[in-house]
């Protein structure tokens, strides 16, 4: 039983919260029974199971590796108001970079919350594949896990420049499509063919132009009310339902 959130392994632990931590040590912090669930069925694999002193350890987690600890030290830990008293240590898998027929690419997204929900909404859709380009956040941050609901651990996720990934993709004969407002075919007047991709933008910049021109069509959401725009995890989910048809 660990008691003092002054213990080594602690500190270790808390560090994973860092972005840096995690690319050092190939791992990150997982919160919660359900993520750690998914991570566990998923064939992850899994360091260590932390849990608070008095929880019932889950039957399929008792095999692992498990460390209890009190309730000051969950709470140094957490990243939510209401912890559940499970965490995870889990080792960072590195997916083959193999683009299938149904791909999103995101430029620049920096809210955590929207990634996590487009890569949820992506394996909802039925899409294999997420590039997280220069400026999207880390996959891995807390925030991103919780919005995907675990779906971080059924799809491939990779980090990469997304000029040589759109020149890959074409490669495979990949209709690559970038979201606009301006210049851009709407929606409901693209026919897509797979295999296809889709760039998703910043969201308040959008997609940077340099990569803008690489894409062979830009597609549009009509705005019917008075919105100026869509939120990107939301346009995002209309963008692919559509293109997985």
């Amino acid at each position: 039983m660990i008691t003092s959130v002054q213990n080594q392994q602690v500190k270790q632990w808390k560090k994973l919260h860092q972005k840096k931590y995690r690319d050092k040590t190939k791992s990150f912090l997982v919160e919660g029974i359900h993520l750690v669930e998914e991570a566990f069925e998923s064939g992850w694999n899994i360091k260590t199971i932390i849990v608070r002193e008095g929880m019932e350890m889950p039957s399929w987690a008792q095999k692992l590796e498990s460390v209890h600890v009190n309730d000051a030290v969950c709470k140094e830990l957490a990243q939510t108001e209401t912890p559940q008293g499970i965490f995870a240590i889990v080792d960072i898998q590195e997916p083959e970079d193999v683009f299938q027929s149904h791909t999103l690419l995101l430029d620049g997204v920096q809210d955590p919350g929207n990634v996590g929900t487009m890569i949820r909404t992506a394996d909802a859709a039925g899409f294999q594949h997420v590039v997280l380009g220069k400026g999207t956040v880390d996959v891995y941050n807390e925030k991103v896990i919780r919005a995907s609901q675990g779906s971080i651990f059924h799809i491939a996720i990779t980090e990469q420049l997304l000029p040589a990934a759109i020149e890959k993709l074409k490669q495979q004969q990949t209709t690559v499509y970038a979201t606009a407002l301006e210049e851009a075919v709407p929606i409901h007047q693209i026919a897509p063919q797979a295999p296809i991709a889709i760039i998703m933008g910043n969201e308040g910049a959008g997609i940077s132009p340099d990569i803008l021109n690489l894409a062979d069509e830009r597609i549009t959401i009509p705005i019917l009310g008075k919105a100026e725009s869509l939120n990107v995890s939301v346009a995002a989910g209309i963008f692919m339902y559509h293109m997985i048809n």
